[in-house]
């Protein structure tokens, strides 16, 4: 009889909390529960500091509960950086008040150069999600190294940017493009069309930065408005060179068949990528991935064509060198700007670990010196003559180093190499 009195009592008292929860979710009185929306975030996501640095930022509160919560941070390299305090006690309130705005500070403390992700969890569970909230924290050895990496890189921007003109202007000048290869310019065309698209794509397509944030959520967009800037500008520079090939003395210069095949490659990967991802079969962030590789092909390749006509022909006359210092002044501070960084942020691993683009860096380079030997040891003296009515100055021919042509049938059996830069 007792037991049954014992059973009925806990019956009446699971009743009653049961009439207490109901009557306080009419009354609108707040009840510890999970929450469905994200009632803390931080107020930065990017913290910059210096060794032995501290940085002060805050962890923001909407809302209170009626229970105490602990937020940790979950530091991915605590030999880079240090919090304090480590865990946040966010304290529980007898009358919560849902739009209260709290802040808490805690403050950033650099141990050693280097990158860390850091994350929050909270305890108990299901009450907050800290799910998409994180930081990036970098630190560095010095400031000055940070801000020197900073103009090299907008130096190497416009010395690429540049280069494309000096190939113009000397085709405008001598108003002939015969010794400019061809293939380079189909395969630069082509590589830098696919290099605008990879990036146009991800800089302004917001389902496929929501494709590209759903698989790196913790990622920055890797294209910014000079990355677009950049590619678009070059493919209009190439097409303006193109158009010169249709304006100006070319002789009997073309695309070559081998070219021909390796551009039809590339067009058959695009189309067939493009139609999986018309059938979505193929997501269109991976159709862009397709496009930079591509676009890493073309720049393994595309020099090749220049360097062996320059073999064929024993001259450089018509390929502008000019075009070559910028190219490599840029190359260079590109890969110093990425050991400076390296050093900065005790990022070794990286550094080396990113082959492709330190590989395709180095291997420009080293075209662009072969280039020059080219141009100034191993062609230096190479003579050439030039098309009946070309005009120059006279100063291009003061050492009678240039035979001029006055007759068509001289001139078809001279061996023509173009007019002098």
């Amino acid at each position: 009889m007792a037991l049954k009195s014992c059973s009925g009592a806990a019956g009446s008292n699971t009743r009653r909390i049961s009439y207490c929860f109901i009557a306080m979710f009419l009354l609108g009185l707040p009840v510890a529960r999970p929450q469905s929306n994200e009632t803390m975030y931080v107020n930065i996501t990017d913290i910059k500091l210096l060794v032995e640095e501290t940085f002060l930022f805050q962890l923001v509160q909407v809302g209170e509960y009626n229970t105490t919560l602990n937020v940790s941070a979950q530091i991915q390299h605590p030999d880079i950086v240090q919090f304090f305090p480590p865990v946040v006690t966010v304290p529980g309130s007898a009358r919560p008040n849902a739009s209260a705005l709290r802040t808490h500070d805690i403050c950033a403390y650099g141990r050693s150069p280097g990158h860390s992700d850091v994350t929050f969890n909270v305890t108990p569970t299901g009450f907050v999600s800290l799910q998409n909230v994180f930081l990036r924290v970098t630190v560095m050895h010095s400031q000055h190294i940070y801000v020197l990496s900073y103009i090299m890189g907008w130096i190497y921007f416009a010395a690429w940017s540049v280069s494309f003109y000096m190939q113009i202007y000397i085709n405008f000048r001598r108003k002939s493009v015969v010794g400019l290869n061809f293939d380079f310019l189909a395969l630069n065309i082509m590589g830098f069309t696919m290099y605008s698209l990879f990036n146009c794509g991800l800089y302004f397509s917001q389902a496929i930065q929501a494709e590209y944030f759903s698989r790196h959520p913790r990622s920055h967009n890797p294209v910014q408005l000079n990355d677009v800037f950049f590619s678009l500008h070059a493919a209009f520079a190439t097409l303006v060179t193109i158009t010169q090939c249709f304006i100006y003395e070319r002789e009997n210069q073309r695309v070559s068949n081998v070219g021909r095949a390796i551009l039809g490659a590339f067009v058959g990967v695009i189309v067939v990528t493009a139609s999986l991802g018309a059938a979505h079969k193929l997501a269109w962030l991976d159709f862009l991935y397709y496009c930079s590789y591509i676009k890493l092909c073309i720049t393994l390749i595309k020099y090749v064509p220049q360097a062996y006509m320059n073999y064929k022909r024993k001259s450089t006359v018509g390929w502008s060198i000019g075009n070559i210092f910028l190219d490599f002044t840029g190359g260079f501070l590109s890969i110093l700007q990425m050991t400076l960084n390296a050093y900065n942020y005790n990022d070794w691993i990286s550094f080396f670990g990113d082959a492709t683009k330190f590989g395709l860096g180095a291997f420009s380079l080293a075209f662009d010196i072969f280039f020059m030997l080219q141009h100034y040891v191993f062609y230096r003296q190479a003579s050439y003559v030039l098309l009946p009515g070309t005009t120059y100055d006279s100063d291009e021919l003061n050492d009678g180093e240039h035979e001029r042509v006055d007759n068509t049938e001289d001139a078809t059996s001279a061996p023509y190499q173009a007019a002098p830069t």
